[in-house]
């Protein structure tokens, strides 16, 4: 009974993972209760994993009717950003306009939670897609950008969950406030998982790199934060994913590719 008992609040955990971060529709009967969807990230990497198959099967589809492979990698992004929302790129081109647009740490965060584009934004957005579909049309086949795109969607997403154990929410209401701090074990999961896919698609060497330089962008992230809002919100942990999903493109292209 025990056993049955976590068996479904696993599985309930891992719809609310979905539900979350991407938009799938998939519904859930009762309310989320604070601090249940902190519990619920160790499926981050899942999601993951999740949508970069799917971006992988819509390269290869792309592939098959023999479409170049800058526009094949343009459409695999654009399959992933539906699926997800856009969430994460949303999340990035707030941070970039409140670091950069906010003389003080209220200003900067009433920029993140404004609807509307900036400059600063709009350029981080451009660059994301651009090192994005260049590092994909780099790796160039199937064998390699299958295990690239899970990779990079499970490394990216795995480090959400540390990141929001380690680092304070900036506000006191908000996605992430409300959202929680994971435990211990949530982020620890999320962290093996996230590494055992970047092993099992990347290989040893490939996943030493990517890991280093995921903890050196988080902590650099974490810095940056600290200093300008003292603290993280939804937006940063979205530019944190969009952050850790280039850097294992780029490993993956620099280092499976050749």
């Amino acid at each position: 009974m025990i056993e049955q008992l976590r068996l479904r609040q696993r599985l309930t955990e891992l719809k609310l993972g979905f539900m979350f971060l991407t938009r799938l529709p998939l519904a859930h009967d009762a309310p989320v209760a604070k601090g249940e969807l902190a519990q619920a990230l160790w499926t981050a990497p899942l999601v993951g994993i999740v949508v970069g198959l799917a971006g992988a099967i819509t390269f290869s589809v792309v592939l098959a009717w023999h479409v170049p492979l800058l526009l094949a990698a343009v459409l695999t992004l654009a399959v992933t950003t539906v699926l997800t929302g856009a969430l994460h790129e949303d999340g990035l081109a707030d941070v970039a306009d409140g670091f950069g647009g906010g003389a003080t740490r209220e200003r900067k965060l009433e920029i993140m939670r404004d609807s509307r584009i900036g400059t600063y934004g709009v350029c981080a957005l451009i660059l994301s897609f651009l090192l994005r579909v260049f590092a994909i049309a780099e790796l160039g086949d199937n064998a390699t950008v299958l295990p690239a795109l899970i990779a990079a969607h499970a490394g990216g997403r795995a480090c959400i969950p540390v990141f929001m154990q380690i680092v304070p929410p900036a506000r006191a209401d908000g996605l992430s406030a409300d959202a929680g701090a994971p435990s211990s074990a949530v982020s620890l999961a999320a962290a093996l998982i996230g590494a055992m896919a970047l092993v099992a698609c990347l290989g040893i060497k490939a996943a030493i790199v990517a890991l280093l330089l995921l903890v050196a962008v988080g902590v650099c992230i974490a810095w940056l934060c600290w200093r300008q809002i003292q603290g993280q919100t939804g937006d940063v942990l979205g530019a944190l994913e969009q952050a850790g999903e280039m850097i294992v493109l780029l490993v993956a292209a620099a280092i499976i590719a050749r």
